[in-house]
């Protein structure tokens, strides 16, 4: 790998309701004592794709740095397709679901010890009804959740928890769904249908304990009825796909419908409601720096 010299934050002043004067301090002080050149960028959400693009052509970028959540490395990815960079994770979200996967660490100074670092894997990119995603899409009472979260006024997990209650109450699950997977017809119900490139949610719960975030492909969980006991083995790393609380299929494309139209959230993005998701594999990855003691 070459050297890392030119580096471009990228910061997500609003995500996970924090504020990220200091870290964008702290980063500045760290860069300046190996001599890194530093170009900071603030999104907006605003041709926030396009300023980058033009940022990375303007001083040869060689890795970007990303201070927020799931959906801003996930619009990072879309923004460094077809550029020679790689990606280091500052999290600084609500959930920070990759960074998780990635067990980045949990201080800022060893954060940017690996994200500037040289370990590095070629994370796997899936594309769901044409939206990029690296870490977990969902249809169900998940994407749901996050549905009335974005709806609400209150950011951060406290926001996630007011929010529970109520969407446990008002959710039309069970879901009926049809799976297309490697020329089969699978009928399903659950209470939601995960669409997993990695194997945890931000929380920590383990939903797809066979995944693998480089292994060329993405996993379908579904989780068929809201039984209390099984979710909380999920939290402690005890899931069991293969009962009756959950089935996982591997695969590299799947289409997915549903008799009704149903929430669908990508890294912790609500995007639509929808009767139909299709996911596909792509061939380009993710190029994500790692602490050493990552085991892909």
């Amino acid at each position: 790998m070459k050297a890392i010299k030119d580096i471009l934050t990228v910061v997500n002043p609003i995500s996970g309701n924090s504020a990220k004067e200091d870290t964008i301090t702290n980063i500045i002080a760290y860069c300046g004592t190996d001599n890194y050149s530093l170009t900071i960028y603030e999104t907006t959400g605003k041709d926030d794709i396009t300023n980058i693009q033009n940022l990375i052509q303007e001083n040869t970028i060689d890795r970007v740095l990303v201070v927020g959540g799931d959906g801003t490395i996930k619009m990072v990815a879309e923004a460094v397709e077809g550029f020679e960079v790689s990606v280091g994770i500052i999290p600084a979200g609500s959930a920070n679901g990759l960074a998780v996967n990635f067990n980045i660490p949990n201080t800022l100074q060893k954060q940017l010890d690996v994200a500037l670092g040289h370990n590095t894997i070629d994370a796997d990119k899936l594309l769901v009804n044409d939206h990029v995603c690296f870490h977990m899409a969902d249809l169900g009472i998940n994407a749901e959740l996050i549905k009335n979260y974005e709806a609400s006024n209150i950011r951060g997990k406290l926001g996630y928890v007011l929010q529970t209650i109520p969407t446990l109450f008002t959710s039309e699950y069970p879901f009926n769904f049809t799976l297309k997977i490697d020329a089969k017809t699978i009928e399903t119900k659950g209470i939601m249908l995960a669409i997993a490139n990695a194997n945890k949610f931000g929380t920590g719960a383990t939903i797809n304990p066979n995944g693998k975030i480089n292994d060329g492909k993405f996993e379908v969980v579904v989780f068929k009825e809201l039984n209390i006991a099984e979710i909380i083995n999920t939290i402690y790393d005890k899931a069991n796909v293969q009962s009756d609380f959950a089935q996982e299929y591997a695969t590299t494309s799947a289409i997915i419908e549903t008799q009704e139209s149903v929430p669908l959230q990508i890294d912790g993005e609500f995007i639509e409601n929808t009767t139909k998701v299709e996911v596909k594999l792509c061939e380009e990855k993710l190029t994500v720096a790692v602490p050493e003691s990552f085991v892909s």
